[in-house]
């Protein structure tokens, strides 16, 4: 695909005129999914796409259109040439845009990794393997996703690589379940079953009744998965140069000064570990990481191309919504498997669900339990605890009540694919905190 995004392009730009500047941005995926029920595979697929967005600019007018490649060289290359024709007749109508930029300056790039991947098949026997006599729902999900840009200045930049993802859920009865994931570039049948094996565990936990306990502050242990959840609603603006220039950031106490995570807490993007391009459809290529947070400080923000441009900042390759694709939060000290005798008595807490701000300026966030949140007692999961809500805020999660971080990272990938295969990623430790606060 590569050749020949490279072939179309070049024939698109051969015919050009005047001051006129194209922009080719190609986003696509040959990848393969199996949908799981009670253990056995219920529905599986396979979807190859290739979407091709054009932009033409002429000064501070631009004029973009998206369309569906075919595969087909001779009828994608019309097809184009029609979308520019028309991209050019709309251009002199539409209003010049003051926030407008572009990449001038070209930069080449190519990041092609390795196919680690396992036949479909060879995976789906493991699966079926590891869950034999389970309740096991999920969705696999593999192949190649990749990325293109290129401009009529002679830029040229392609990514490709080749993840897997598998999401899945152990039902036990009612509403009890465990709910876990496995993803990454190289397959390991063994880790699966490491994962699969512990949801079992967990599955005769949740068999015994409920606990319930009373509103107020717990220690817990949060897993890589429930510590994602809280990192993901931080990055919604958190990181923005734009919310934070408007004062709508809800780290902005972080940001200006008035609020310290603990100094263990480091969180970065960096795109050279993820599964996202290093480039944005303006031609701007984004540094392999930017320190975000460091020692429990702001240290930096992402920056699209438009608000560069409107607030004279540096542009880091950041999409328009300046989230970060590629997290990584440094682990700590704390052995992963010892962080239930750390925790005594308390929760482990697996999941976390539908959080928001309860109060966005002061970073306070609320959110649900679910699945397979643990009381424990002297270091060992004895019996289920009811859902709860919990309600605090990133300053006191991972600032004050945090006692420490696991010292190893899971790599969890985003199981969206509406439109496409989701290409953002989390690489995050388990976490230790003394007094989550649980409303109800």
């Amino acid at each position: 695909m590569e050749q020949r995004f490279e072939e179309l392009t070049a024939a698109l730009f051969s015919g050009l005129t005047g001051d006129e500047l194209l922009l080719a941005s190609l986003r696509g995926e040959d990848s393969d999914f199996v949908r799981f029920n009670h253990g056995s595979v219920r529905q599986a697929g396979q979807v190859r796409q290739d979407h091709l967005e054009l932009s033409l600019v002429v000064g501070q007018r631009q004029a973009g259109a998206t369309l569906t490649l075919t595969g087909q060289a001779g009828e994608d290359l019309a097809r184009a040439r029609v979308t520019l024709v028309r991209l050019r007749t709309i251009l002199p109508s539409l209003p010049e845009d003051p926030h407008l930029l572009v990449s001038r300056e070209p930069q080449n790039t190519r990041r092609v990794e390795a196919n680690g991947l396992p036949p479909v098949d060879e995976a789906l026997d493991a699966i079926g393997s590891a869950g034999s006599g389970l309740d096991l729902v999920g969705i696999w999900a593999s192949g190649t996703v990749r990325a293109g840009f290129a401009n009529s200045l002679g830029q040229r930049n392609w990514f490709q690589c080749n993840p897997f993802h598998f999401d899945w859920s152990l039902y036990h009865a009612g509403d009890k379940a465990t709910k876990s994931s496995y993803a990454g570039f190289e397959w390991d049948a063994a880790e699966l079953g490491r994962k699969v094996e512990a949801g079992r565990r967990d599955l005769e936990i949740l068999a015994r009744p409920a606990r319930r306990i009373e509103p107020g502050r717990y220690r817990a242990v949060l897993s890589p998965s429930a510590v994602s959840e809280v990192v993901g609603l931080m990055c919604w603006g958190g990181f923005s140069a734009r919310s934070q220039r408007t004062r709508r950031s809800p780290l902005q106490q972080l940001v200006d000064g008035r609020s310290a995570l603990d100094s263990r807490v480091s969180l970065r993007e960096e795109v050279a570990r993820g599964v996202a391009p290093a480039f944005d459809g303006a031609g701007f290529v984004r540094p392999d990481s930017v320190e975000l947070i460091q020692g429990g400080a702001h240290a930096a923000s992402l920056v699209s191309a438009r608000s560069a441009k409107e607030y004279g900042l540096v542009c880091t390759g950041a999409g328009g919504g300046e989230y970060p694709d590629s997290v990584v939060m440094d682990a700590g000290a704390l052995p992963a498997e010892d962080l239930l005798a750390e925790l005594g008595d308390g929760l482990y807490i697996s999941n976390l669900w539908y959080l928001n701000y309860s109060d966005r300026p002061g970073g306070r966030m609320t959110g649900m339990t679910r699945f397979a949140t643990l009381w424990v007692q002297d270091g060992k999961p004895v019996e289920p605890v009811e859902v709860m809500r919990f309600d605090d805020t990133v300053y006191r999660i991972f600032g004050e009540a945090l006692v420490g971080l696991g010292d190893r990272q899971e790599l969890l990938l985003d199981a969206g694919s509406y439109d496409r295969r989701s290409t953002a990623s989390v690489r995050v430790p388990s976490a230790l905190v003394d007094g989550l606060t649980f409303t109800l």
